[in-house]
């Protein structure tokens, strides 16, 4: 039988294009207000070059993903040009007035990236100084929306290394959520400790699981439950071009089914703030580089 009553869920939302900020993160707005909950919107603070990401169609598994999950639909054709020809919109320049009405609503607000697209396709091969400079990009940009820097960033694609983490202490963050993984952690790399808390996602996403055979539709409620029930830590990322907008009837359903049998929905910084009360009892652990069932590419994980 599942044990599900006060089980607590760090909720964080991934808004990675211009569509998902002017309608999908509104919508998520709307609909956690509603049911008093509060999350952490993560935004997409430059460009959106959504259409550059083309080129991951090479990718092993990446044709399967973008199969599975209708990416038309949960896109707009509109969205798959921005960036094919020059650069495409400025969220934060065309959108900050609802990045800071959500901020108003009472949820945490941080940075996902400057430009998406860039972030999760080159991150890999940016030199240091390269990496520093988009997150000072990201940074500013953000504190031009709200008039302060920011405190957390999780990053596009999962995508981090030892030069997106040092960028991060450079920036004194209370933490960061770049991984994939199932316990908080200070990570290492090589023999140097970064000094910005690493919370991890630690369920899937729904883009990892829909339109797999084995993930019945019908059922993802109660597999979502399940992972839920069994785990010590737990953080989902949910994406406003998804739960917020195509399969926004089915996060509304898993939110009430979850509600009601006494899952509790916080912000990130929430589960960030208990965790750093105990500092010393965060284990380091090293970054590394691996794969995630469902999901194209490597991404942040931790090792052990």
């Amino acid at each position: 039988m599942l044990t599900l009553e006060k089980k607590i869920v760090g909720l964080k939302i991934d808004v990675d294009t211009e569509r998902g900020t002017r309608i999908g993160a509104l919508n998520l707005m709307r609909l956690l207000d509603d049911r008093g909950i509060k999350a952490t919107f993560l935004f997409s603070m430059g460009p959106d070059n959504t259409g550059r990401a083309i080129r991951r169609i090479f990718r092993p598994g990446f044709f399967q993903k973008v199969s599975r999950t209708s990416v038309v639909k949960v896109y707009g054709i509109r969205t798959l040009l921005n960036g094919l020809f020059g650069n495409g919109p400025h969220i934060g320049r065309r959108h900050g007035s609802i990045m800071r009405s959500i901020a108003a609503s009472g949820h945490e607000v941080g940075v996902h990236c400057y430009d998406h697209n860039a972030w999760q396709d080159k991150l890999a091969t940016w030199s240091e100084a390269r990496t520093r400079e988009e997150v000072n990009h990201a940074v500013d940009a953000f504190t031009h929306v709200f008039g302060h820097k920011p405190r957390t960033m999780g990053a596009a694609g999962w995508q981090a290394n030892k030069s997106s983490l040092s960028a991060y202490d450079e920036h004194s963050l209370s933490y960061a959520s770049d991984t994939r993984g199932t316990q908080a952690f200070y990570p290492t790399v090589k023999q140097r400790i970064f000094q910005t808390l690493q919370i991890p996602t630690t369920l899937p996403t729904l883009d990892e699981l829909i339109g797999r055979p084995e993930y019945p539709m019908d059922q993802l409620i109660s597999t979502y439950q399940i992972h839920i029930a069994k785990q010590s830590l737990n953080i989902l990322t949910i994406h406003a071009e998804l739960e917020g907008m195509a399969f926004m009837d089915w996060f509304k359903e898993f939110l009430d089914d979850s509600l009601a049998k006494g899952i509790t929905f916080v912000p990130v910084e929430t589960i960030a703030n208990d965790l750093l009360k105990n500092k010393e009892k965060i284990p380091r652990l090293p970054l590394l580089q691996g794969e995630v069932d469902g999901r194209s590419g490597t991404l942040a994980v931790h090792g052990f």
